[in-house]
């Protein structure tokens, strides 16, 4: 079976391991100079939302003297390092984007510049975090300022003298505001019309996703309840630091997992903002009528699914909402695979990972897949759960809860294994 990967970031990397371990020719395409897809290439100040033992491949442990949330930088190294130590790096064509992927009596993977090759099947690692997405339609009027997206951000010397909006309530919108509050010009604004839970890195002396996981036997509106009081006593709703309600319970929407935002906050750096109505020249004009004098607006406002390569042929409706089975294999042709194109409640390393040795079991021919019918109704199943949980605007395809998914797949590989 010789299989092409997309992508050489941690899906790509764990996809191309677990193809090579079950036998396979493996092809793996990179548009960079080297394996660790976004963790090469990101603002400095960047490090895990998720703890290290929470994040490290099973494979592969990261080393026990790491600190629990380590940097971008040390995640990156630790990718190159599990490249190397696997013997990956051979099999990885790097300055290679790919353009097209066509299905005729085999697959055949188009690439820039100018190569084309067929395979067995293929593999999509390619990651859904690349696409900035702007806010759609704009804001009325016309800003004056510099805008820029989280996507392109780097360090705070940018932001030395200025005066910052930050748009967003995630990760990266935390991240960059607190960065911004020590070389802004005042405080920092932070810009939301709707909020989330803010989830410090430790509660009660512990990781907080540790004490998460703790939980994960109890079903997750129970989990939800029990999560939600620990962490009103530890730090209190957002609406305190005068941030919006959360639009949703925790283990719905996405949480923030942060320490020091709560800190700016607290201490004038960091200054709560509505959503915006309009932009004003250099002001920017909020939904509560209150303006401010702006420099620079960070939108902080998330990433649009693609996968650019593939035709309506094969996505539908869209990545976003592309139905497959367990979330790797394509119903109309499994020989077509993605790996990392979900969005889980915890680290996506783990999760990843199971998904590559699926995928390479089922491809090397020592996993056999249900009837057509059946993955068609475990995929049905499955989204009416995520509709339940999440919403039908919550991206309910591509959801997992990762403890649950994680284990299941875990139990699917492992049936293929003894049977």
């Amino acid at each position: 079976m010789r299989v092409a990967v997309i992508g050489a970031g941690a899906a790509g990397l764990a996809t191309t391991k677990a193809l090579l371990d079950a036998g396979c020719e493996v092809v793996a395409y990179e548009r960079r100079d080297r394996p660790g897809g976004l963790w090469t290439d990101t603002y400095a100040s960047l490090h895990l939302n998720t703890s290290r033992g929470r994040t490290e491949f099973a494979d592969f442990p990261m080393p026990a003297d790491w600190p629990d949330y380590p940097s971008a930088q040390r995640v990156a190294g630790y990718l190159a390092a599990y490249a190397d130590r696997f013997r990956l790096t051979a099999h990885i064509r790097y300055a290679e984007t790919v353009t097209a992927v066509e299905r005729g009596d085999r697959w055949t993977v188009t690439t820039d510049p100018g190569g084309i090759d067929e395979f067995d099947a293929v593999v999509v690692a390619n990651g859904h975090n690349w696409a900035p997405r702007l806010p759609g339609p704009g804001y009325p009027g016309t800003f004056d300022g510099v805008q820029m997206h989280a996507h392109d951000y780097r360090t705070a010397d940018v932001f030395q003298g200025r005066r910052v909006l930050v748009v967003g309530m995630g990760n990266s919108a935390m991240d960059i505001a607190v960065d911004a509050s020590h070389t802004a010009s005042g405080p920092v604004l932070l810009s939301a019309r709707h909020g989330v839970h803010i989830v410090p890195k430790y509660l009660f002396g512990r990781p907080s996703d540790a004490t998460g996981g703790a939980l994960a036997v109890l079903p997750w509106r129970v989990r939800q309840r029990v999560a939600e009081t620990m962490l009103r006593l530890a730090v209190g709703p957002p609406q305190r630091y005068g941030l919006p309600a959360p639009a949703g319970g925790l283990f719905q929407n996405h949480p923030t997992i942060s320490d020091t935002i709560l800190h700016r906050l607290t201490h004038g750096e960091v200054a709560a903002r509505p959503g915006i109505e309009r932009l004003d020249g250099t002001k920017v004009v909020f939904t509560d009528g209150t303006c401010d004098d702006v420099d620079v607006i960070v939108w902080a406002t998330g990433y649009r699914v693609q996968i650019p390569f593939l035709s309506s042929r094969w996505l539908g409706e869209g990545p976003e909402r592309l139905p497959l089975y367990r979330r790797v294999f394509h119903l109309d042709d499994p020989s077509l695979a993605f790996v990392g194109l979900m969005q889980s409640t915890g680290s996506a390393f783990p999760v990843v990972e199971v998904q590559a040795k699926l995928a390479a079991a089922y491809l090397s021919g020592s996993h056999a897949l249900p009837s057509a019918a059946d993955q068609r109704r475990a995929v049905d199943r499955d989204l009416r759960v995520a509709i339940a949980r999440w919403g039908e605007h919550g991206r309910p395809h591509m959801r997992i809860d990762f403890d649950r998914y994680v284990t299941a797949m875990n139990r699917e590989i492992a049936r293929g294994a003894s049977s």
